[in-house]
């Protein structure tokens, strides 16, 4: 009979095998194949527009919005970046001659159209009659959301101008007119942290003039 050498098996040593063979079985093997896949780059798309007279050509993700185009893009950055819900009417712009909330449109939307920032509207050294009348009567404070409220208070008058109507006009067979609760009704979307809004429609009714 052959001699057979003598095995000393603890019962420390089973329990350690046993664990080793089973993370060794349970692992996987981590090969080419299993590997996380390499991010790939963002898909852009042509856009070209017109912003404050100058046309712009541009190449973006186009889940950019118009927002995000403006500031991060062209470094418009008078334009603000309020709530980016369209819940605070600061990012407010004027394209075609209507007032959007620019955080919720897409930049890649308004391809061949114009438009208007706050930049647009005027100069330090020539200011748009709304921005004149903003600094006179104090319709400001903090001046965050001031962009976007010009641009809207802007927009607000071509409207009535035009005789597009509100929620508050009485009498549809009539124009509106810039009065003060036509104004306050018409700029609701637009949110002042400050509480400047009785200067903001001061503002307004003095560039309305008699059509206040």
């Amino acid at each position: 009979m052959a001699n057979w050498p003598e095995l000393e098996i603890s019962r420390r040593g089973v329990l350690a095998g046993t664990t080793v063979t089973a993370v060794a079985v349970g692992a996987p093997a981590f090969t080419e194949a299993s590997a996380p896949p390499r991010a790939q780059p963002a898909r852009t798309m042509p856009v070209a527009f017109s912003v404050n007279g100058r046309k712009q050509s541009l190449a973006l993700d186009p889940r950019t919005t118009l927002l995000d185009a403006l500031r991060e893009h062209l470094h418009l950055t008078g334009t603000k970046k309020g709530c980016d819900h369209g819940q605070c009417g600061a990012c407010t712009v004027i394209v075609e001659g209507k007032r959007i909330n620019s955080c919720l449109s897409l930049a890649v939307m308004h391809e061949g159209q114009e438009i208007t920032t706050i930049e647009g509207l005027g100069t330090p050294d020539k200011l748009h009659p709304m921005q004149a009348a903003f600094i006179k009567h104090d319709g400001y404070q903090c001046g965050y959301c001031t962009p976007g409220q010009i641009c809207s208070a802007v927009a607000v008058l071509d409207e009535i101008a035009r005789g597009v109507p509100s929620h508050v006009q009485e009498d549809l067979t009539v124009g509106p007119r810039a009065t003060r609760q036509e104004i306050r009704e018409r700029m609701s979307g637009n949110i002042c942290r400050c509480g400047a809004y009785s200067n903001i429609v001061d503002a307004m009714a003095d560039v309305a003039g008699d059509n206040a």
